[in-house]
Parts: C-alpha cells; structure tokens; sequence
C-alpha cells in the first residue's frame, strides 16, 4: 500500500532472523501492516513474541551479527527504508522516525548530563547552534513536565527518578518533532500512577502535534484506551490485528483470549485465582513450519492444529486471525461463550 492510501506506513513481508549456536531464531517472521497518519497501532505479546525486534527493524538497528533482515519492505511515505544507505537512514532515524527505548537507564548516557543529550540531537538533525540547542532541551523538558527545567536540565540522569528518565526519553524522542513515535514498552518498572502519567503525556503530545504513534507492549490494559487498532504477536508471527474495539470485543484467535483473561479485573472477588495460560512460549528456533506455534498451549487445539499450519483467517473488513478455528471462537466472542478454563494454571495442558 501507499501514502495514497493515507497509510503513513507500510509493512510488507518483514522477516529478522538470528544466527545462533541453537540454529536460526525466526524473531520476526513474515509481517505485514499499515499504520495511517495520526493514528496509533499497538503491538501487544509476551515477551519473546517479536513485538521490540520489528520496531527495531523497521529503523533498522538489528544489530549485524548475529541479525539480518532477512527480507521484506517498510514503506515511509512510500519509500523503502530498506532499499536506502546507511546514511540516509540516519537522516530519517531520531528525526522523523524517533523511539523511546524499553530501559532510560540503559538508554541514556550516565556520564553526560541530561541537556548535552538532548542538544545533540537537534544540533544534529536540525542545525542548532549550542545556545539554540540549549534553549530547545529547555523548552522540551519543560514540554514533558519536568519541574523547574532550566535547573534540572544540567543534571546527570541517575539525579533523575525513573518516571522522570522516562520523561527524559520522550522529550528526546520528540525533539525533532517526528512523524511517527515508536514507544517501546515506555512504562515498564514505572508504578501504576506513573504507567499513567506517562501513557496520558504520550496521549496529548499525540494530539498536539499529530504524532503517529507504535506502542509496544506486553500488556493489553494498557492499549486499551490509547490505540486505534491492535496487533497481536506470537512467536514472531501476527497472531491477530483488529481495530482496538472490535478485538477486545470479540476477539478471534484463542492466544488473544488467553491474554485478555490475564488481565486482573477489579470486579472478581478477593483471593480469585488470576488466570495464566498455561505453558510457555515456544523455542522460536525450533519451530516446526507445519504445525500452529501456540498449539501446546492452545485450549481450542485439535490434531489439525499439530500438523498443519494455521490459515490468516479474514473475520470482516479489518479483523484477521491466525487460526484454523478463528470463525469458531469470533463467532464465540460475539456470542459471550467459548472462553478458556477459568484457573488454569501455568504448565497445564488448557484443554
């Protein structure tokens, strides 16, 4: 698809592969999506789904051994990302691609200190000079909330808390003023009331600049009120990819199901048993191609589901889901019937 499309963009066929001494991990394995201008896309899985590496490729930082993007497109404005040099990626990349890494801690430099960070980006990508560069960290700190900016700005990031480091990353990730913001598990070890404020600062500095926004996570609590459509991935592979209603609606594949009951609701009694699906993710380098990945795990799995890989089933104009019973358990979801065992335990066969 294109621009013409309103598609700001497109993911077509992407594959990332790992070399290993175990064989070769299938991190990302044939994905394909649209992200349209000013919306927000969540990609939501557990960890070791694929979720981080596909962002990683699409601004290409892969790091090259032991990964390589194996094939596929990633269209930007209709242009392939990965058909350019080096260096104009990086014209692109902290520019009008920007992300705001899973860890500050890690992402930021311990030994400068937090203004020097931020200057160099627009120093860089826009031509600022020092006191030009200076001022616009100011004015970004300030942006993200951080109090008594001016002051702060001169400190080094371990005099920040970690809601503030976060903060830090978003101020720097936004500085260019970006088309697309990809947001890399942005509120992971924050406490529930920071999750928050964070989430909510992403939300409006969304609206105020018309930001497009990938927000990645292993939580779907979380996408719940922030995006317009969800992926769902497993095993490197999209599981399901609906608008964010729709899926928590009705949902259509038996691994979204498992993650949307793994959600604590505040409405079961004290002491209930949280649900867990049962087992773990798979060995992603030795995934067998003609069998479904999640099928051990799987409550709705029959012997299809072991030797034959699932179709990507279409559900209606926007919903799809990797399934050989994916109209079975849609038709289930909208019926309010076919959820999985209540208390299942992790290790358990689910069926």
């Amino acid at each position: 698809m294109s621009e013409q499309n309103g598609n700001l963009l497109s993911v077509k066929n992407l594959r990332t592969y790992f070399e290993t001494e175990d064989g070769t991990v299938r991190a990302v394995d044939g994905i394909s999506f649209d992200l349209k201008r000013g919306e927000t896309l969540g990609i939501v899985g557990e960890s070791g789904s694929g979720k981080s590496v596909t962002n990683l490729s699409i601004i290409r930082l892969i790091p090259s051994p032991p990964g390589k993007i194996v094939s596929g497109e990633v269209l930007f404005h209709g242009e392939d990302i990965m058909s350019l040099t080096q260096e104009e990626v990086r014209r692109i990349r902290g520019k009008r691609i920007s992300m705001i890494f899973q860890d500050p801690m890690t992402s930021l430099n311990p030994f400068m200190r937090i203004s020097k960070q931020l200057m160099e980006i627009t120093e860089l990508h826009l031509g600022h000079t020092r006191e030009q560069a200076y001022e616009h960290a100011v004015k970004m700190l300030e942006t993200v909330g951080i109090p008594e900016a001016r002051a702060r700005a001169n400190d080094y990031p371990h005099e920040f808390s970690g809601g503030m480091r976060q903060r830090v990353m978003i101020a720097m990730a936004l500085s260019c003023e970006p088309e697309l913001l990809i947001a890399d598990e942005p509120t992971t070890a924050l406490d529930v009331t920071i999750q928050a404020q964070i989430l909510e600062l992403i939300r409006k500095l969304k609206e105020e600049t018309g930001t497009s926004v990938i927000l990645i996570t292993h939580d779907l609590g979380v996408v719940a009120g922030m995006t317009d459509d969800i992926i769902v991935m497993y095993a490197g592979k999209i599981f399901e990819q609906a608008p964010t209603t729709e899926l928590f609606a009705a949902p259509g594949n038996p691994y979204t199901k498992g993650l949307l009951k793994s959600v604590p609701d505040p409405a079961d009694d004290e002491g209930a048993e949280l649900y867990q699906i049962p087992g773990l993710p798979p060995d992603v380098a030795h995934l067998s191609p003609n069998q479904c990945p999640f099928a051990e795990r799987c409550y709705r799995a029959e012997d299809i589901c072991r030797r034959e890989f699932p179709p990507f089933v279409q559900l209606n104009a926007e919903h799809f889901s990797l399934c050989h019973f994916a109209e079975e358990v849609y038709a289930d979801s909208r019926a309010g019937r076919g959820d999985a065992p209540a208390g299942t335990t992790q290790g358990g066969d689910g069926r």
